[in-house]
Order: C-alpha cells, then sequence, then structure tokens
C-alpha cells in the first residue's frame, strides 16, 4: 500500500530562496494552463489537451523574455504543476458526470503567492536522492538538512517540498509499504464518536475530548488582538500573522499527534474496530461547528482505517442511519424518540442504558453482523427445529 512519510526539512537562506522560486513558477505555470482553458472556452474553440497545454505555457514560454525564468527550476516541477491542473479538471468532469462520488467538486481555481501552503513536487525523473550525510538532495536547490525521525521502508517514487502558514518546511515522500501484521488478539470494539467523551466504547470505557482548539482559545485570541492592532503591510503586521500561523499549527499537530497515539492503540489492542459512519460535513453546518472541527473526528477514523488495513485487522464503518442510540442492547426494541437531552434512559424489558454505551455496543453487534454476512455467514440465529412429537396445528385446520 501506498503511504506518505513526512519529515521536517531546514533549508538555509539560499535553499529558501531557491524554493520560494521554484513555489512562484509553479504557481505561475499552473495559473498559465487555468488560463489558456478558460480563454479556449470563451473563445469556444475546443478544449486544449495535455500534452498541447505542456507545449504552451512551458516549452514555448520559456523561448519568451516574459518567462524565460522559467528555466531556472526544475523542469519536473513545472510538469507536476500542470499534472495537478489536469487532476483538477478531471475530477471535476467525473463530479459533473456523476462519475465521481461524494460532494460535487469546483473547477478549478488560480493560485495565489499569498496562499498559506506552497508546494512543489519531485518524481524519479527529477533525480532527487538522499546522500551519504543523510540530506536530501533536489534538484537546482541542493542538499537540504532533514530531520529523519523514522526510516523509510522503502524507496520514495516522489517527494512533496511543503512550506505552511507558520514558516516551516516539510519534505512529503509517497513509499511503497508492506502489510506488517500484528499478532492476532481476540478483542474487537465499537467506538460511539461524541463531544462530552470523544469517545465511548463498547466495553463502557469512556475517553475525554481534550478539547485542543478551546484549550488553545486564550492564546489564539490574544494573538489575534495583536494582530488587529498593526497596521497593514507593515514588517509587524508580517510578524504578528506569522505567530497566529504558529498558534494554531501547534494546535493543528497536538490534535495529530493524539489521534495517533489513540488510533495505534485501538488497532493494537483489537482485533476488529468498528465506528458509526458519521455526517461530518452536516455536523459542521450546526451551531456545534466549531466543537465538531476541534473533535477531529475525519481525521481520526482515516487513520483507523489505514492502519487497519497495514497491521491487518478489521475495520468497517456502520451506516450513519442505523439506530444505535434508540436501540435497546438487550432486547432490540427501538424506542419511539431519544432526544439529545437524555443520556440515559430505561427500556421496556427493565434493561438501564447508558445512551453512548449502549450506542458502542450496537455498533459493535451490527460491526459483527455485517462481518459475518460479508463472509457467508448467518446475521440471524437459525429458526428452531420442532421436535417429531411436539404438537401442532394440523394441515388445513382453521
Amino acid at each position: 500500500m501506498q503511504l506518505r512519510y513526512n519529515y521536517r526539512v531546514y533549508p538555509d537562506a539560499d535553499q529558501r530562496a531557491a524554493l520560494a522560486q521554484a513555489f512562484g513558477c509553479a504557481r505561475v505555470v499552473f495559473n498559465d494552463g487555468l488560463r489558456a482553458r478558460q480563454d479556449a472556452r470563451e473563445q469556444g474553440l475546443p478544449y486544449v489537451c495535455d500534452g498541447e497545454l505542456s507545449k504552451r505555457v512551458i516549452t514555448q514560454a520559456k523561448l519568451t523574455v516574459e518567462r524565460a525564468w522559467l528555466g531556472e527550476v526544475s523542469a519536473v516541477v513545472l510538469q507536476q504543476a500542470l499534472a495537478d491542473l489536469n487532476t483538477a479538471y478531471r475530477n471535476f468532469f467525473a463530479s459533473l458526470s456523476g462519475k465521481r462520488k461524494g460532494r460535487k467538486v469546483a473547477p478549478p481555481r488560480f493560485r495565489s503567492r499569498k496562499d498559506n501552503r506552497q508546494a512543489i513536487r519531485f518524481t524519479k525523473n527529477a533525480r532527487f536522492a538522499v546522500t551519504p550525510g543523510e540530506k536530501l538532495r533536489l534538484p537546482k536547490i541542493g542538499d537540504v538538512s532533514i530531520r529523519w525521525s523514522r526510516d523509510l521502508p522503502s524507496e520514495p517514487s516522489s517527494v512533496t517540498v511543503v512550506k505552511d502558514a507558520a514558516g516551516r518546511y516539510f519534505a512529503s515522500f509517497v513509499v511503497e509499504a508492506a502489510d506488517a501484521p500484528l499478532p492476532g488478539v481476540a478483542g474487537e470494539v465499537g467506538i460511539d464518536l461524541g463531544l462530552t467523551h470523544f469517545a465511548v466504547l463498547s466495553d463502557g470505557r469512556k475517553i475525554s475530548n481534550p478539547r485542543i482548539l478551546r484549550r488553545a482559545a486564550k492564546k489564539l485570541r490574544r494573538a489575534h488582538k495583536a494582530l488587529s492592532r498593526t497596521q497593514k503591510g507593515s514588517a509587524n503586521r508580517k510578524k504578528a500573522k506569522l505567530k497566529v500561523a504558529k498558534a494554531y499549527a501547534k494546535v493543528t499537530d497536538t490534535r495529530r499527534d493524539w489521534a495517533h497515539k489513540l488510533s495505534t492503540a485501538f488497532i493494537r489492542d483489537n482485533q476488529a474496530v468498528y465506528v458509526e459512519n458519521l455526517a461530518v460535513s452536516g455536523l459542521a453546518r450546526t451551531k456545534l461547528a466549531k466543537s465538531v472541527h476541534d473533535a477531529g473526528w475525519s481525521q481520526f477514523v482515516a487513520m483507523l482505517e489505514y492502519k487497519a488495513a497495514k497491521y491487518g485487522r478489521t475495520f468497517a464503518k456502520i451506516d450513519r442511519w442505523f439506530p444505535s442510540s434508540k436501540l435497546c442492547s438487550a432486547c432490540g426494541t427501538i424506542a419511539e424518540s431519544m432526544p439529545l437531552n437524555v443520556r440515559s434512559w430505561i427500556c421496556a424489558c427493565g434493561a438501564a442504558h447508558d445512551r453512548d454505551v449502549n450506542a458502542a455496543i450496537n455498533i459493535l453487534a451490527a460491526g459483527r453482523a455485517d462481518r459475518l454476512n460479508a463472509c457467508g455467514g448467518d446475521v440471524r440465529p437459525p429458526l428452531a427445529v420442532a421436535d417429531a412429537d411436539e404438537a401442532g396445528s394440523l394441515r388445513g385446520a382453521a
């Protein structure tokens, strides 16, 4: 399976200038290609194919005075910028035709030098390499210092150099990682994700919501106030914007680290993990939007999914319309209504339920049933066969 391995890189002043030039050239090629296709559409001309577009905005553009500086960066960087544009157009057309599942995809937009994230990509054709001195050699940029937090599992097929809003540089390698199954364990768990508790497990355990953004609110508010007091276009404003970006980057890194540790623990300790397929995009449009984004459910579930595939565990999402909260895990009765303010309830059968624990138990049961069904097993127990001497009604009796 293909995975991304990310590392922090530390370019010097000259290398930062070369990277800035590469970012700018890739952005110009992307925008020139987008403008060429938009002009062709407005003039009623045929769609400009990929090969013709590359010839116009790269090969021929380098011969002009206005774009001669495109030759100062690696040609692979420019070609990959056009590849990103072509991918964006294909996704847009597939979304229009209904071939692409999920939310509708908007047409490509022009890139700005003021974007918070700048990135360039090098493929094997660019001949990037890791030097004997454990540095990352990039064409026309140099040997960049990199912090190897872990070894690469195989030779990378590409590397993307990213500069984020906080001014940090990262190298993201695409590698082919072999599956590494963990020793089998007997445990299975159903997880009910929430806001009061981030996760409630089918065994009754509750994991508190760290509320990382809420905890950093005071520091963020102070940074935003300092930014609002600076004059637009001043050097102090640039410094204040960088402080705000660093504060948000710390929140993002803390949330990602916490989600990695928790998801790894679930995958390590359980043979099968089941979660509910939540409509996060819909919940993010409610009054709970800030709390929903702060929880980071989508990121956490994505980590569970790829780690389960890598380590030989079973992972499944339960249908979001499954009534996990209203269904009694003891007798199977579905309650007529279950408002959010009801945190515990008693079924007609006499079973007392904690709302979230009951939902997690039902998610585990539904995941097991779907798994048995997918393997050809019985979802429901077989019908009991009556004994031969058992009394019964005769055929034709009223």
